[in-house]
């Protein structure tokens, strides 16, 4: 079947599911205290599926900024020892142990992060990335597949838990705001959503219509 590869799905690039679950808002002040990373495999018939997950409690960085309402909402205790947590390049050469290795037997050149408000988890993970040193960063310097704008597109809903619903996949709000959890569910919604429009007759590509080009210009 053709397209049937995965490096042949999203020219070349190699999409992994990330989440992270942050003490605030900004990438560069606020600390990294959960991350979780799936990565993708597409089936001989082509349809794409979960593959190897990783998931990572994180130290804060020094001086990190935490903020009490961040830490309120994702309800972690970075202070918490039972948390058995890691610093953040440890956690990112981990992860990127395994994209690279993915990327390797995929054909693939380069990652792709896949999220849920994709911009919010590529800034973390590069200004993470930036902080540790980190030379060999798999990922795509700017290039996201946001599962918000494709869930608003083809479900309507732009909350991962409302789009879950939507396309009928099961979603606890008590494990919500768990990074492997989102990142479980993200994943989950993303495969669906390709899958979705290549049942749907529109992968592989076929040839636009001329007749329907000048409809929608009309």
């Amino acid at each position: 079947m053709p397209n049937a590869k995965l490096c042949e799905r999203f020219r070349g690039f190699y999409p992994v599911v990330i989440d992270i679950e942050t003490s605030g808002f900004d990438p560069k002040l606020n600390a990294i205290l959960e991350i979780a990373a799936i990565t993708l495999k597409m089936t001989p018939d082509g349809w794409l599926e979960p593959d190897q997950s990783l998931q990572f409690n994180v130290n804060p960085f020094s001086d990190a900024i935490l903020e009490p309402t961040a830490l309120a909402f994702n309800g972690i205790d970075p202070t918490n020892p039972l948390r058995s947590a890691v610093d953040e390049k440890h956690a990112l050469d981990e992860i990127f142990k395994m994209v690279r290795a993915g990327i390797k037997n995929n054909e693939c050149t380069r990652a792709v992060i896949v999220a849920h408000n994709a911009h919010f988890d590529h800034s973390f993970l590069m200004a993470a990335a930036e902080r540790s040193n980190i030379k060999r960063n798999p990922f795509h310097p700017f290039a996201t597949f946001d599962t918000a704008s494709l869930s608003g597109l083809i479900f309507g809903q732009t909350v991962l838990a409302k789009a879950c619903q939507v396309a009928q996949i099961e979603f606890d709000h008590k494990q919500a705001h768990s990074a492997l959890y989102d990142t479980q569910k993200t994943a989950i919604l993303f495969c669906k959503i390709v899958n979705r429009l290549k049942t749907l007759g529109g992968w592989p590509l076929t040839a636009i219509d001329d007749r329907e080009v000048t409809s929608i210009m009309d």
